[in-house]
């Protein structure tokens, strides 16, 4: 059964503008999911409009939906400690009522200088991408223990040291909320397949083979560690084109025919009115 959902990227818009779709979704009962972004400046459009953070935002609209899983698609584990990242999480699942979804990666990489400058203008270091891998690992690690134990514990990591550890509340979710990772490389997918129920990966426009690729990839990954593969949902990130819904229906039979059966349709900004029904008729319905 593959279950459809929504991303609307917090930048270049106004809070109102994503409100409006959001509640929209939540009383559409095909959209079963929706999402936000994590940058704090803009990566498209005017490099100084306005990006909104994405885990305040999205407790405020989890706080004004009833239905509707949420999350951030996803969590650069580069701009908050993981500590930090946990309580922010286990805040947003308690405010959700236990629909929360939480995504997470490894952060930008270096190729990408338009996301880079977000670092250096708010005081973030940047390290290379096998340090974020390492550092992505530890944290996930790190993170479910503070969802799921009972007593104060210290961790002595490479990245992270904490002393006295404790995360109260837990979330609602038992043993935690679903842990989505997104990324393509080799070293990523190691990390998939030891933490992750659900895998991301940009489909806007990449070859049906290579995304195939990738999902065997993650398969022999867990083949390594002992994993079933099928306990990992697959999914995928797909622009939506208001102007031309055949091409975006193509988009996902294509990746439902490969597997991925979470399905994460990208809205742009301007918002159409009543966009959110209209995804139901024209892209799962249609």
């Amino acid at each position: 059964m593959v279950r459809f959902g929504i991303m609307t990227a917090p930048s270049q818009v106004g809070y109102e503008d994503i409100l409006r779709v959001w509640r929209e979704a939540d009383e559409v009962e095909a959209i079963e999911h929706a999402w936000l972004f994590d940058h704090l400046m803009p990566i498209f459009g005017d490099p100084l409009g306005p990006a909104f953070e994405g885990w305040t935002l999205l407790a405020a609209l989890a706080a004004q939906t009833r239905r509707l899983r949420v999350g951030v698609l996803v969590t650069s584990n580069r701009f908050r400690p993981p500590a930090v990242l946990a309580k922010i999480a286990a805040t947003v699942d308690v405010v959700s009522r236990g629909r929360l979804d939480f995504g997470i990666g490894a952060g930008s990489r270096q190729g990408a200088p338009i996301a880079r400058r977000e670092y250096e203008a708010h005081g973030l270091p940047f390290h290379d991408f096998t340090h974020s891998i390492e550092a992505l690992d530890e944290a996930c690690t790190l993170i479910k223990r503070l969802w799921t134990e009972t007593e104060p514990f210290d961790f002595d990591g490479n990245h992270t040291t904490l002393k006295g550890a404790f995360g109260n509340p837990k979330p609602v979710q038992r043993p935690h909320p679903p842990i989505m990772i997104g990324g393509r490389t080799g070293p990523l997918l190691r990390v998939v397949a030891k933490h992750a129920d659900l895998w991301n990966i940009p489909g806007g426009g990449a070859d049906i083979a290579d995304l195939r690729e990738r999902s065997e990839l993650l398969d022999r990954c867990c083949a390594d560690i002992g994993r079933d593969p099928t306990t990992i949902t697959r999914s995928i990130h797909l622009p939506v084109d208001y102007d031309d819904p055949a091409t975006t229906r193509s988009a996902i039979a294509a990746a439902t025919g490969a597997g991925f059966d979470h399905v994460v349709l990208g809205l742009s900004a301007p918002y159409p009115p009543g966009v959110a029904r209209w995804v139901a008729t024209e892209l799962i319905g249609g």
